[in-house]
């Protein structure tokens, strides 16, 4: 690896506690109890309160609930303290947390729920909908949070909706989470330790369902210890989480990453640009972890001259390239350059940051401490020279063990060269003469849609539920505001009426909103190869083909 921009003055290596993700907490609030650990819309938690309701949670999840060490434990609600809390909470149970996104519906849900084997689920009130049909059947218990119940300040902050709601009327199987809390259970001894499975976040492939991926409390151990030394983060920063936090980035930096440092989150429930802009200046926000959408949609913001920001020291993130005409607005405004970086679900976040002192736009950054990434032709797997453009393989403490229950989906995600084993990404790019990496384009088929990875086979698996849908194919299409979008392909079934707005429609009842089509064009039949695949790369090139056409003639 070329070392000559590794930030000076950081060891190549890092090593990691040989504990459990949760001693993180009990470390920090033993230093600092009185310290601010989670401000919530003008509310403040400390880090006593914050360990005391984690270390109730945990107790009754163990005694009320039976679960036990390596139980899975579906967590299923948007950014609030319930839930950090009940993250930590699992954790504490020696538990496995199974991070659902709060925009999956019923079906989706489903699928998490029985694959992973959750019996219980810890829910935001206003997705209790998609939980109550698998209630006495795949899960036997519901612990259901009103987000109200950490509002305790008056504030003049817009609380969305979700947040301002009163607490719902609950009867068995499903809980408050208020009374779970309030009756104090003492948690067991903690048990599990760093080769535990501590995590399952959920992706999606190119053949199937979305898949598990299971990582133990050492490799998401990493991705906070090695960002928390390579971005230079002080114990008394306050971090602004605003992205989702079931979502590897929003997780590790919104929330693991203060909390074992010491230092306090600020979190946001929904996306607001003004109450953000409010939130920077109140808190003296220091660090902030933003895709390009989220900063362009905040600078577009009118009277953003009014409020005093000068606060935030570090700007990172990633899933889509940051625009030059962004950068340029962080830089006259903060004197702060983008921080970019690359990870995967699979790698519980970062593989791979900008230096602070020498960041490049648009760019992956450097394989981060203990962290080997190499450039391979994706046929024959041997190594490329710099500048030849093959497929990404990692080798670190953050990839995972692989796919739950899927022991030929990891076998395939893994190959060895040159003794060394890696992680195949499935995303081509290549290495510059400096040892920076770059990414030119995807091997696997996914869609980046404002930041939320959107996978085609889901989707068309989901569109066949349909009754008028005989064949699909989806494909991303271009689209300023979000990256990309989603396009389906529709053969309809003969007999059957539907149009393009009903179709529409109907995907946002069945699907989270990012991943409905945005658009649909019904076809007579869809292109296919001599043994009968869909091809789908056809019909993405002529769309992109028609879209460099469109932009040509204006």
């Amino acid at each position: 690896m070329n070392l000559a921009h590794w930030p000076q003055g950081l060891p190549r290596t890092t090593q990691l506690p040989q504990t459990s993700l949760c001693f993180n907490l009990e470390v920090s609030a033993t230093r600092y109890p009185d310290k601010p650990a989670i401000h919530f819309y003008g509310s403040t938690i400390r880090y006593a309160r914050l360990k005391r309701e984690v270390d109730a949670l945990a107790g009754f999840l163990q005694r009320d609930c039976g679960v036990a060490r390596g139980d899975r434990v579906a967590l299923y609600m948007q950014n609030s303290p319930q839930f950090i809390i009940a993250f930590y909470a699992i954790l504490r149970a020696d538990a496995v947390v199974v991070l659902v996104n709060p925009m999956n519906l019923a079906e989706e849900l489903r699928h998490i729920v029985v694959d992973s084997g959750a019996k219980i689920a810890i829910a935001g009130q206003e997705l209790l909908a998609n939980v109550q049909p698998l209630l006495g059947g795949s899960l036997e218990r519901a612990i259901v949070a009103a987000y109200s119940d950490y509002v305790t300040e008056p504030t003049d902050l817009a609380l969305p909706e979700v947040v301002a709601a009163a607490p719902l009327a609950l009867s068995a199987p499903a809980l408050a989470w208020r009374a779970a809390i309030e009756l104090q259970r003492v948690p067991q001894l903690h048990l599990a330790g760093p080769d535990d499975l501590s995590l399952i976040p959920y992706t999606s492939g190119t053949t199937g369902a979305p898949k598990g991926c299971m990582h133990t409390h050492a490799s998401v151990m990493h991705t906070i210890v090695a960002p928390a030394e390579y971005g230079r983060y002080p114990k008394d920063g306050v971090a602004l989480a605003a992205l989702p936090m079931f979502h590897v980035t929003g997780l590790q930096y919104g929330i693991n990453l203060p909390i074992y440092l010491g230092a306090g989150v600020v979190i946001m429930t929904r996306w607001d640009r003004r109450c953000a802009a409010q939130l920077i200046e109140r808190h003296g926000i220091t660090s902030w972890t933003a895709i390009p959408t989220m900063l362009i949609d905040f600078f577009n913001q009118p009277d953003l001259g009014q409020y005093k920001l000068g606060s935030l020291a570090t700007l990172n993130g990633g899933g889509a390239a940051m625009p030059k005409a962004v950068a340029e607005r962080i830089a006259a405004l903060w004197g702060l350059k983008y921080i970019e970086g690359y990870g995967l679900s699979e790698t519980i976040a970062p593989t791979h940051i900008n230096p602070r002192d020498r960041p490049k736009e648009q760019c992956l950054g450097l394989p981060i401490q203990n962290t080997t990434a190499i450039v391979v032709d994706p046929q024959t797997l041997q190594p490329l020279e710099p500048c030849a453009v093959g497929e990404i393989l990692v080798n670190g403490p953050q990839v995972f063990r692989g796919y739950w229950g899927k022991p030929e989906a990891t076998a395939e995600a893994f190959t060895e060269v040159e003794g060394m084993r890696f992680f195949r990404t499935g995303d081509l790019g290549y290495i510059d003469e400096e040892g920076y990496f770059f990414m030119v384009d995807r091997l696997k088929r996914m869609i980046n849609a404002s930041g939320y990875k959107v996978w085609p086979a889901e989707v068309e698996a989901l569109l066949y539920g349909h009754p008028a849908v005989l064949e699909a194919c989806v494909i991303g299409t271009r689209d300023a505001a979000r990256g990309e979008s989603v396009k389906a392909f529709v053969v309809p079934r003969p007999g059957q009426t539907v149009d393009a707005a009903g179709l529409i429609a109907w995907g946002r009842e069945h699907m989270a909103a990012y991943k409905a089509p945005r658009e649909i064009e019904f076809v007579e039949c869809l292109p296919k190869t001599a043994t009968g695949k869909v091809q789908w790369r056809l019909l993405q090139d002529q769309e992109l083909a028609k879209a460099g056409a469109a932009g040509q003639s204006n």
